[in-house]
């Protein structure tokens, strides 16, 4: 069992067949994941083919998530909670000056995630929008978006199956509203 620290990342690779369970430990914390080919770092997770391609915006257990290039990278075997969200982008520092109207430095999912990723020469602009799991993102009947917090309870937890080779990327997500005010760990699990 691995622990990202709150308001941290991690990267590692992950081979085709192998599972990742990532667990909230705690209660109501997300975790931010994007995805890369490991054989060709240029082929990373797509928001926008995964939604067109399992026709739903909701992301659960019996989806896939798609890369840029149409193909699966990984299938959602389990989800204890349910609600993960594929719409918004990694916090960043943009999103504290822009959403929160924060001045100085604050830990980002964003960074969190560039950083992990150095170590296999992904920059900040190869970054694509994460998989937001245990998010809690609401619309209404306009489409106006909130995020409530999340409705995972200690122990909740995802598990993946990669169907490639894969560099993946994990935060204990830094934003406060994400996480109802306040930041935990996410423990994770590689198994085969």
């Amino acid at each position: 069992m691995q622990v990202i620290k709150k308001q941290s990342g991690a990267a590692f690779k992950l081979k085709k067949g192998q599972k990742l369970k990532v667990i909230d430990a705690e209660g109501e914390q997300v975790s931010d994941m994007v995805l890369f080919n490991a054989k060709d770092r240029r082929e990373k997770l797509s928001s926008g083919k995964t939604l067109d391609f399992e026709e739903s915006i909701l992301i659960s257990s019996g989806n896939f998530l798609w890369s840029n290039r149409s193909n699966k990278m990984a299938e959602i075997l389990e989800d204890t909670n349910g609600r993960n969200d594929f719409l918004l982008a990694p916090c960043s520092p943009e999103t504290f000056e822009v959403m929160y109207d924060y001045d100085g430095y604050h830990p980002s999912c964003f960074e969190n995630l560039y950083t992990s990723l150095e170590k296999y020469e992904i920059q900040p602009d190869d970054i694509p929008t994460a998989f937001n799991i245990f998010m809690n993102v609401q619309f209404d009947e306009k489409g106006k978006i909130s995020v409530d917090p999340p409705l995972s309870k200690a122990g909740d937890y995802v598990l993946f199956e990669a169907k490639m080779d894969l560099i993946v990327a994990l935060t204990a997500c830094s934003a406060e509203d994400s996480n109802n005010g306040s930041f935990k760990p996410i423990h994770y699990e590689i198994l085969t």
